[in-house]
């Protein structure tokens, strides 16, 4: 496992909002992985090992696992354990357009459902961008 991930899952927090568990985890994963916690190539910890840590179902872990890998954020090795995926060739243009017109949309429809102004998260997402950048 890699050594940064054992302090990534430590800092896991489930909260009760409401919010489905194997959802809450699956996003943690994925800041994680944006904010470069962990790396293409780093194994994630077992299901088994994630659900005693958090005390939750194994079939809740393998829930947000398998969206993890259907996200193409993970790679589920049979026999081997659960590893940070490489990040997909990028595609053609039109077809990234297309990728991030299909993500916009899934994150107005989510910022709509909780209440959200979505120009105001396009505003945040932007200044969170900019912080990622001018970081070394």
């Amino acid at each position: 496992m890699h050594t940064g991930f054992a302090d990534i899952l430590d800092n896991f927090r489930l909260e009760n909002t409401g919010v489905p568990i194997y959802v809450q985890l699956r996003e943690q994963v994925l800041r994680a992985l944006g904010a470069g916690r962990l790396a293409p190539g780093d194994q994630m910890p077992t299901m088994r090992q994630v659900a005693v840590a958090l005390k939750i179902d194994l079939n809740t872990v393998r829930h947000a696992y398998d969206e993890l890998e259907r996200l193409g954020a993970v790679t589920l090795v049979r026999g081997r354990g659960s590893f940070v995926a490489a990040p997909p060739p990028r595609a053609d243009a039109a077809t990234r357009t297309a990728e991030i017109d299909n993500l916009a949309k899934q994150t107005i429809a989510t910022a709509a459902a909780m209440g959200i102004d979505p120009t105001a998260l396009a505003d945040r997402i932007a200044a969170l961008a900019q912080q990622k950048e001018t970081k070394p």
